[in-house]
């Protein structure tokens, strides 16, 4: 079994992949040398997180992270700190995410068998997470990944919440998150509304209608809408819908759902199996109540529209996976020494402990 230490020396950075946590955070493909793995490292850098309750969601996400134990939900390596930088060691997914997908090739949405695949794989995430108690918060096409192999992995955990509380289950949560500006247009009415109600579970029922509309239409639901006019749009049961030849701005009140945007001519051809509308349609209901639980939503018949033998990785061509963009064009990998020079860092500067005890708490 191979160790990941907490030893900057064995992990080799090659490039960097990109930004998360609003610029806070650097992602880096990396290898493993001693096992020669491709990874991700995801460096925090501590300089820009001034704020106390961002620097304790870092640490939520890696300690819960470490709990779960699930294929459609990432995992990590190890994680350490290493001079002004949190280091998170994880698994390379080597088609990055569902959003720079989209955004790098398919403006107009994904072919509608990968929606489903990947709606599959993150409805098996929702169910297990639901499961042992505990609400994400953030389902969005940025926080699924995708692996070299096609399986879509759910990410993002530092905006989960945990159902239960002194050993009973709750039956409506009222721990609303601080930092939903990122998030707003995926959460549900209810979350948003921040009433006596609360919410529970199904609100990340309706966060996952909203991204298989993303997923599907190539654009977030409510992109050019004004903020303060979505949170009304949603709370008086305004919602997106998949776009096609059926549905496409048939009325004003869709084209407020979805934003003013300029309307692709291939939105107008393509046709969307009925049994995609129907599910997107039910996650997005207004009352949560009437939307169904997560493994109820497993048995729902667009899922067996998969076939035997369907693979994502095949409809998401002409993307390719990451390893083998390194294997092609490995003289154009920047080299580590010149990106940084980790020699110059303070080993001692924080000191986290990400570890858990006995008892699987930290």
């Amino acid at each position: 079994m191979t160790q990941f230490r907490e030893d900057i020396s064995v992990y080799r950075i090659i490039s960097i992949l990109g930004g998360c946590f609003q610029n806070r955070a650097i992602v880096n493909l990396a290898k493993h040398v001693p096992s020669d793995r491709m990874l991700a490292v995801k460096r925090y850098q501590l300089e820009k997180i001034r704020d106390s309750y961002l620097l304790d969601l870092i640490e939520k996400e890696i300690i819960l992270t470490r709990q779960l134990q699930h294929p459609n939900i990432i995992s990590l390596h190890t994680a350490f700190v290493y001079g002004p930088e949190i280091f998170v060691i994880s698994p390379l997914q080597a088609y990055g995410s569902c959003k720079s997908l989209i955004n790098s090739h398919f403006n107009e949405g994904l072919p509608e068998l990968a929606v489903i695949l990947i709606l599959r794989d993150v409805t098996e995430a929702i169910s297990y997470l639901h499961k042992i108690g505990f609400i994400h918060r953030a389902i969005r096409a940025s926080h699924i990944l995708i692996s070299a192999t096609g399986k879509a992995c759910l990410s993002g955990l530092r905006y989960a919440c945990s159902i239960v509380n002194n050993g009973k289950w709750q039956k409506a949560i009222h721990s609303f998150p601080l930092t939903t500006k990122s998030n707003l247009n995926w959460l549900s009415p209810e979350l948003l509304e921040q009433n006596l109600k609360g919410y529970n579970e199904k609100s990340d029922i309706y966060s996952l209608g909203m991204v298989c509309c993303e997923l599907a239409n190539g654009r977030e639901p409510f992109a050019e809408v004004d903020t303060t006019l979505m949170l009304v749009e949603k709370v008086r049961g305004c919602a997106p819908s998949l776009l096609d030849c059926n549905t496409i701005f048939s009325t004003s009140e869709d084209r407020e759902c979805q934003g003013d945007c300029d309307v692709p001519v291939s939105w107008s051809k393509r046709r969307f199996n009925s049994h995609l509308h129907e599910f997107c349609y039910i996650c997005l209901e207004r009352e949560s109540s009437n939307r169904p639980s997560a493994a109820q939503l497993l048995q729902h018949p667009v899922f067996k529209l998969i076939k035997k033998g369907a693979s994502l990785p095949e409809l998401l061509k002409p993307a390719i996976p990451l390893s083998d963009k390194v294997a092609f064009n490995g003289e154009e990998m920047t080299n580590v020494d010149q990106i940084e020079h980790f020699s110059d860092m303070d080993m001692s500067l924080y000191d986290w402990d990400f570890s858990l005890d006995e008892n699987g708490e930290h």
